[in-house]
């Protein structure tokens, strides 16, 4: 499975965040940070302000910031929100099962059910992680260099 490119810059911003966490920073700063195009980075970011990640201030002196504390931003939980379809197949999607026209061996493919237990996996692992977690001496010092 391959996360989409939303869910992958959602997943650089807030490390920037849980690395940067005296003031707000700009979402110019993360955009440019990561060599990425600041009106991607700014939906991104809109995105995670409305699922309660960070926090977005308006006006002159604003900017972002994590809206809580990096120990309980689960990385799973960003996937799942910032993922719109984790459907790995037509025939997962919801209500793909009653669909027979998807896949001649509906409704009895076993592949669905191996395909499930394999994303059920993935998201299993991706749940035992925090932002903390991902946030390692090598990050903090990249980033550091990245702002000098």
């Amino acid at each position: 499975m391959k996360l989409t490119l939303q869910t992958d810059y959602a997943l650089r911003a807030l490390i920037y965040l849980g690395v940067r966490t005296e003031g707000l920073c700009s979402i110019r700063q993360i955009a440019q940070t990561y060599r990425v195009s600041e009106g991607h980075m700014i939906k991104v970011i809109h995105r995670l302000g409305m699922g309660g990640f960070i926090e977005t201030i308006r006006g002159r002196n604003g900017g972002v910031r994590l809206g809580r504390a990096p120990e309980t931003i689960m990385i799973g939980a960003v996937v799942r929100y910032m993922e719109e379809d984790l459907s790995l197949l037509a025939c997962m999607e919801p209500g793909g099962e009653n669909r027979p026209d998807l896949c001649a061996l509906m409704p009895g493919c076993r592949l669905r059910g191996v395909l499930s237990q394999a994303m059920g996996a993935m998201l299993g692992v991706l749940d035992q992680y925090t932002l903390a977690d991902v946030i390692t001496p090598h990050e903090r010092q990249r980033l550091a260099e990245k702002a000098e």
